[in-house]
């Protein structure tokens, strides 16, 4: 049997390739996903230090505030991370502590996605125990819900 009518192997998933993606390349080539991104977010952190979300006029308003007049678990991003570019920790806490708690985990993520590519090794696709992300998952309803009530003012944007 030649190697063109042999089948693919079979995973749990279904067909697997024999080659991974991305195997063999030179750096450059394996780096311009994670340093695309990289350059994506450091422009549009710029761009957020530069206007100043907390200005009128300059980006729309949440359209879940708008609809309801309460605070979606994302309101106060764009202030928090104006605030951050620009040394202001305290201040950035109390706009949105979701996240600036965050934002050290999309570091990680992103480190480790450019890491693996760094050297040429298969980036696990799994993040997480299933369990740990529905506790996520759990933990920004529940923010959501307390910076809406009374009680959770604290939080609020």
């Amino acid at each position: 049997m030649t190697n063109e009518s042999r089948p693919a192997p079979l995973s749990r998933g279904g067909l697997v390739p024999e080659v991974p993606d991305g195997a063999g390349q030179p750096l450059a080539v394996r780096l311009l996903r994670p340093g695309g991104v990289l350059i994506l977010s450091v422009t549009a952190v710029l761009y957020v230090a530069a206007v100043d979300p907390n200005e009128a006029g300059h980006y729309p308003t949440c359209p879940f505030l708008a609809l309801t007049g309460f605070q979606c678990p994302g309101c106060g991003s764009m202030r928090t991370v104006h605030a951050l570019a620009h040394g202001h920790l305290h201040e950035a806490f109390s706009l949105n502590v979701l996240t600036v708690a965050m934002l050290p985990v999309l570091a990680f993520f992103w480190l480790r996605w450019a890491r693996a590519r760094a050297l040429d090794r298969p980036v696990r696709t799994k993040v997480a125990h299933p369990a740990l992300i529905w506790v996520l998952f759990g933990a920004i309803l529940l923010f959501w819900l307390i910076r809406n009530l009374p009680v959770g003012s604290a939080l609020a944007a």
